[in-house]
């Protein structure tokens, strides 16, 4: 029998598991987390007394059908799960797997649907302990049920700025302020077409950005934050008039809406270009998720869509599976349709939040870039009579990119301090190549001999 290996078991990858095993086929699903569900819809613990309603708000039913249809799945052993685990490596038909030990999976073809994660822009004085991302912030609140700090500042932009201000308030939470970056004008107009695409979603957006009132700041500049010996004290912004303020908090958010997970796609031998709506690369691929032979990308991995649209995507690169393998399929034209509405609806949220490309190009030199190696703006402009403003380059002269996150929270913004002091865009200035293993290890990890095939 054909073996498919699925990478991710969020919205995307369960969606595609449920497609092929409805063809008769048996998928290995691989994913990081202990519980499958993806970010959106994140499982606490077992046992966790939190119920879905507080976990997942409107959007519970969505996350109580994919955890219980996946959950069937694994009790039918109609797949094969292998949670806690990492692809670490990509070749010749095998994945090398790492978890709690090493493992090589063969597989035929290959579905990757790892998601995204947050898109950053460092602010100066970042790079303190108690500033985290936002997608981190939502991970705490999920999983652990906590919040990272007494009082609270969130600052960005995007959807989920709005979503985890919401969520930790009702948790009861204390949220100084949500301090956004895009300007209302903007957010007008990029909003606009976003409820042509999708009216229900634009709307439920907006009761959630009501609901935040005095607390929410549009057209916000974030100028520094503030620390002492145990974390933040303050972040520093003008507000859409100019007038510079300041909140005292013991805890900052950061998030600029999504970026694509692409390190696998990558491994995997996809190709890549830079997609002006969601500023940034992004896998190339087919209308279905095809991206070469034998190879398919899902979900936010490949498109920046959302859990609604990872789902559709999931199915699509399924199909596509099943398609060149020979065997029955569903007619796709539905699902296509609906995602040309949801990518509708990404480009005018990339319209109403934009990325802060601008700022970033204007930090100043002490500004730090890399917090994992501690890598200045002024260091990364220093490369550039050598490195020509290349990113490759610039990593091997800077080290930006080298660190713990390999890049994934410093390449874009990376990517336009160099564009600005080249005169160049940042899609010029090329983007980091991804190399095993994808995630770090610990040397140790690599000493043993891996485990049989998985099956």
């Amino acid at each position: 029998m054909t073996r498919v290996l699925i990478v991710g078991a969020g919205p995307a990858g369960i969606r595609a598991a449920e497609t092929l095993v409805a063809a008769g086929l048996h998928p290995v699903v691989v994913d990081e987390a202990a519980r499958a569900g993806g970010q959106i819809y994140r499982r606490p613990p077992v046992g966790f007394s939190r119920a879905p309603e507080k976990l997942y708000g409107s959007e519970a039913p969505k996350a109580r059908a994919l955890h219980d249809t996946f959950d069937a799945l694994v009790a039918e052993d109609r797949i094969t799960h292998l949670p806690e685990r990492s692809v670490m490596a990509l070749r010749d038909g095998v994945a090398h797997v790492l978890g709690a030990a090493r493992e090589r999976v063969c597989y035929d073809r290959l579905i990757v649907a790892t998601g995204a994660t947050d898109r950053l822009a460092p602010v100066p004085g970042w790079q303190v302990g108690g500033v985290y991302s936002l997608g981190a912030a939502q991970i705490a609140l999920k999983a652990q049920g906590i919040a990272l700090g007494r009082k609270i500042a969130l600052a960005g932009s995007g959807p989920l700025l709005t979503l985890l201000a919401t969520q930790l308030i009702a948790a009861g939470a204390n949220v100084a302020a949500v301090l956004d970056t895009a300007p209302m004008r903007a957010q007008i107009v990029g909003g606009l077409q976003m409820a042509l695409a999708r009216p229900f979603v634009t709307l439920r957006g907006l009761r959630l950005r009501a609901a935040l009132g005095r607390l929410y700041h549009a057209a916000v500049t974030l100028e520094r934050i503030d620390s002492g010996g145990s974390g933040p004290t303050a972040i520093h912004w003008c507000d859409g008039s100019g007038t510079s303020r300041h909140t005292d908090c013991d805890m900052v958010g950061l998030g600029w809406h999504l970026r694509a997970d692409s390190t696998v796609p990558d491994l995997a031998g996809a190709s890549f270009a830079w997609n002006e709506t969601f500023d940034q690369w992004l896998p190339e691929t087919d209308q279905l998720g095809r991206a070469k032979h034998g190879l398919y990308l899902a979900g936010d991995g490949l498109r920046i869509l959302g859990a609604d649209g990872a789902e559709l995507a999931g199915q699509a690169a399924a199909i596509a599976c099943l398609q060149d393998l020979g065997l029955p399929h569903r007619n796709p034209d539905p699902i296509l349709r609906k995602l040309a509405r949801m990518q509708r609806f990404a480009a005018g949220m990339s319209r109403a939040f934009p990325w802060p490309g601008e700022a970033l190009q204007s930090l100043p030199d002490t500004a730090t870039i890399c917090r994992c190696e501690g890598i200045s703006a002024g260091d990364l402009r220093a490369t550039l009579p050598l490195s020509g403003a290349e990113a490759n380059r610039a990593k091997s002269l800077a080290r930006v990119g080298m660190g713990r996150c390999q890049g994934r929270y410093c390449q874009l913004a990376g990517a336009e301090i160099l564009a600005a002091a080249s005169g160049r865009q940042p899609k010029q200035v090329g983007r980091l190549r991804a190399q095993p293993p994808a995630r770090p290890a610990g040397i140790g990890a690599w000493l043993t001999e891996a485990t049989e095939d998985a099956e």
